[in-house]
């Protein structure tokens, strides 16, 4: 097992365990609920297979659903950002991507949030419309989208910053 695959299981086994054990824990006047497990989504190897990526994110998604007790929905929102990753690297890293050169740990901030920015809304979105399920509902869906999406972006942001090597 090379380096890369290592710390892609350990990344994947420690937002799982922070995601289940900590955050599904946090419930904040009941629109706040920070889902860090996409961070492993969002840092997966750009290098690697896509259909790889779609089904460690199934995988980790399903995951996340039966610690959450949330028949699927977690699986749902987790692969569908999978699906939208290219689109949102292109997007928020435009040449660098073209290339496959981007380094996350490298990237200017800039890009870095745009990129996580856009992911957690869609992958919230998603979420929490098919958590509530109900058009009547619609403000409630964008209410816990925006107010989940701030703390979750907040959160995912510091954590890649501070578990980087060689952040500019």
């Amino acid at each position: 097992m090379n380096s890369v695959a290592g710390k892609n299981i350990v990344r994947f086994v420690l937002l799982l365990l922070l995601q289940v054990v900590i955050c599904n824990h946090i419930d904040f006047l009941g629109y706040v609920n920070p889902y860090i497990y996409i961070i492993f989504i969002f840092l997966f190897p750009i290098r690697e297979d896509r259909l790889a990526l779609l089904l460690v994110s199934f995988l980790l998604g399903m995951l996340v659903d039966m610690f959450s007790d949330s028949g699927g929905v977690h699986a749902a929102a987790a692969v569908s950002l999978a699906y939208a990753r290219p689109i949102l690297l292109k997007s928020s890293f435009g040449m660098l991507y073209e290339h496959h050169s981007i380094k996350f740990s490298t990237t200017d901030i800039g890009s870095l949030i745009t990129y996580i920015s856009l992911g957690t809304v869609i992958h919230h979105f998603i979420l929490f419309s098919l958590e509530i399920f109900n058009i009547s509902n619609i403000l409630l869906v964008l209410k816990k989208t925006l107010f989940s999406s701030i703390f979750t972006i907040l959160l995912s942001v510091l954590i890649i910053i501070l578990f980087s090597r060689n952040r500019k």
